[in-house]
């Protein structure tokens, strides 16, 4: 029987992470961590509370409400994906939309909070057996995982997905203002102080841009299987 691994894949915003992770969590039997939606959660609450919008953001009130916000992630039994609660509430749809989108990098810029969720994510990986996506899951919180995958495409190509993705679920947005914040994202997250994103040095790049779902999940699928048929040995 082949020994279970710790599974990162990190990259840019709209490369699909989520997507390919839960296919590889599902086919491998083991448990899926989307931290992505965990800073997402946390921006949530920060805008519930007037914390942070487009012209406003305060840094020091999000910090100060760190211990009252309780992230979990619950199955749903039906879809067979695990969802996001945010202090007992359902907020899985509520944190995909682009409103969140244009300031989860400013909230992952922060250091308590990041301290705050990496501090959970260690936790979640402790007994290996677990597919994480983010980014700076190969470089921050497993930088010992047996598999890493940088996911990378152009800023184009992910715009498009991203932009099929929000309208898909009806939201009214414009292809052009989901460009500006995957360019946007991109900048913030490379640039910030705090474990900003970066390619592990013993990471797999993966550029899907000309990749379709079913290539990408195969690809890395076999990359996994090696991996654990390393550690084994």
């Amino acid at each position: 029987m082949e020994k279970k691994i710790i599974i990162a894949i990190d990259g840019h915003s709209s490369t699909g992470k989520s997507t390919v992770a839960k296919q590889l969590a599902k086919a491998l039997g083991y448990i899926y961590v989307d931290t992505g939606a965990m800073y997402r959660a946390v921006t949530l609450y920060a805008m519930r509370k007037c914390f942070i919008n487009d012209s406003h953001f305060n840094q020091e009130a999000i910090e100060r409400y760190l211990p009252f916000i309780n992230i979990k992630f619950k199955l749903n039994k039906k879809t067979g994906i695990a969802e996001v609660l945010l202090n007992n509430e359902n907020v899985e749809n509520e944190i995909r939309k682009l409103s969140v989108s244009n300031n989860v990098s400013q909230i992952a810029a922060i250091s308590l909070v990041r301290q705050k969720l990496v501090q959970q994510q260690k936790l979640m990986g402790a007994e290996r057996g677990i597919v994480m996506d983010g980014r700076d899951i190969g470089t921050v919180v497993f930088p010992d995982a047996e598999l890493k995958i940088f996911m990378t495409a152009t800023a184009k190509d992910r715009a498009e997905r991203r932009y099929k993705e929000i309208t898909e679920r009806g939201e009214q947005v414009s292809y052009e203002d989901v460009l500006k914040n995957v360019v946007n994202r991109d900048h913030i997250d490379s640039t910030r102080k705090d474990s900003p994103l970066r390619k592990a040095d013993d990471a797999i790049t993966i550029d899907n841009s000309n990749m379709t779902l079913d290539e990408q999940f195969q690809k890395i699928l076999e990359l996994a299987k090696q991996a654990a048929s390393t550690k084994e040995e």
